[in-house]
Parts: C-alpha cells; sequence; structure tokens
C-alpha cells in the first residue's frame, strides 16, 4: 500500500483519503496520460480476450474432429468464440484493470500473477472445458461417434480429451505469456498515474 501514500499525500496533508476519491484521482490523471497509454490500457483487455476467443474455436475444431462431428458447425463455433471472448474481458476487468484503477492492487508480482491466470483460465482451460459438453451433445444427436456408457463416462472423456489438452498446450502457454505481458504494462501504466502531478498534465500531453 505503500504507493497509494502518494494519493493521501497529495490529497491533504496525510488525511484518510476515501475510495471515492482515490478512484475519482486515478481517473483524472488517466485522461493526463499519453494518448498511447491510454488506449493499451482501455483495449488491451479487448486483444487477450480476442485470443480466447480464437483459442475456442481452435479447441472447437479438436473435439469436432476426434467425434466425427459435420452437422451444426456454426452452432457449435458461435458460442465457443463468444463466450471466452466475453468470460476473459470480464475477468480482467475484474481481477486487474478495476482493482488498479481503485487504487487496491499495489503489488506487481500479484498483478502479473493475476494477468497470467486470466490468460491461461480464460483464454485455455475455460474453452476446452466448454467445447467438451457442446461437441458431445452434438455427437450424441447426430450419432457421429459411440457415446460412453454411464458407469464409465468420467474416463471415456478424459481419454478422449488428452490429446487435445496437449495440442493446446502452446495455446496455453501463449495465453498465459501475453496475460503476464499486458498486465506488467498496465502495472506501469499505473505507477505513472501515481507519478502525474497537475503541473505534470501539459508535459504529458504535449
Amino acid at each position: 500500500m505503500a504507493d497509494n501514500a502518494m494519493l493521501v499525500k497529495d490529497t491533504g496533508h496525510g488525511q484518510t483519503t476515501s475510495r471515492a476519491l482515490i478512484i475519482e484521482m486515478l481517473n483524472k490523471r488517466f485522461e493526463r496520460l499519453p494518448d498511447i497509454d491510454r488506449k493499451l490500457f482501455s483495449y488491451g483487455p479487448i486483444y487477450l480476450a480476442g485470443n480466447a476467443g480464437f483459442s475456442g474455436l481452435i479447441a472447437n475444431s479438436f473435439y469436432r474432429r476426434l467425434l466425427n462431428v459435420t452437422q451444426g458447425r456454426f452452432t457449435s463455433s458461435l458460442p465457443m468464440a463468444v463466450l471466452p471472448f466475453l468470460t476473459t474481458a470480464a475477468l480482467y476487468t475484474a481481477t486487474v484493470t478495476n482493482p488498479l484503477m481503485s487504487g487496491d492492487l499495489n503489488c506487481p508480482s500479484c498483478t502479473l500473477i493475476r494477468g497470467a491466470l486470466v490468460g491461461v483460465v480464460g483464454g485455455g482451460i475455460y474453452p476446452i472445458l466448454l467445447a467438451l459438453p457442446v461437441n458431445a451433445g452434438l455427437a450424441a444427436r447426430y450419432n457421429s461417434a459411440p457415446m460412453p456408457e454411464k458407469g464409465n463416462m468420467i474416463r471415456f472423456w478424459m481419454n478422449l480429451s488428452k490429446p487435445v489438452v496437449r495440442k493446446m498446450y502452446v495455446v496455453l502457454l501463449l495465453q498465459g505469456v501475453f496475460g503476464t505481458y499486458l498486465s506488467s504494462k498496465h502495472f506501469d501504466i499505473y505507477l505513472k498515474m501515481l507519478k502525474i502531478s497537475d503541473s505534470d498534465s501539459e508535459e504529458l500531453n504535449g
């Protein structure tokens, strides 16, 4: 919380600063940042979410091939692109963007870990878990592949998913790296906001 001391000091001789006031101050300082920093902070999560949507399509394609599903291409592709996109964007906003903009996330390591986890979970693990029931339902509906017996369902789906998970390792790694990179840049921008004073506004915008 050392960084928040800078905000408290700026508000008036160490007086306790309310959460609402900190958020307001950070928002004002955000507007003073260079345009490139504002765009990266605002639109960076969209790129991470876009990669998650693409990962969903990849996982969907793998399961369709394994289960010999040829029908319902649009039916399965739409949720596999949209849901990971929305989930990843919401997770990153909730765990990284909003805490930074409210002054609640002052640990650089914590920020990087959160970004990496959002990238891996939202852009890798979630698409795999989502693609399985979507395509299993289509396979059962169109009888494109033999379905497991009731007592053997868990083992069947685990064995079926192993090659998908192996193929998705690269995607998981890339999403984790991208999430880490994005969160590191966002934390740098946050630190830059903390250092802004009223006299810096013209210099930064110039």
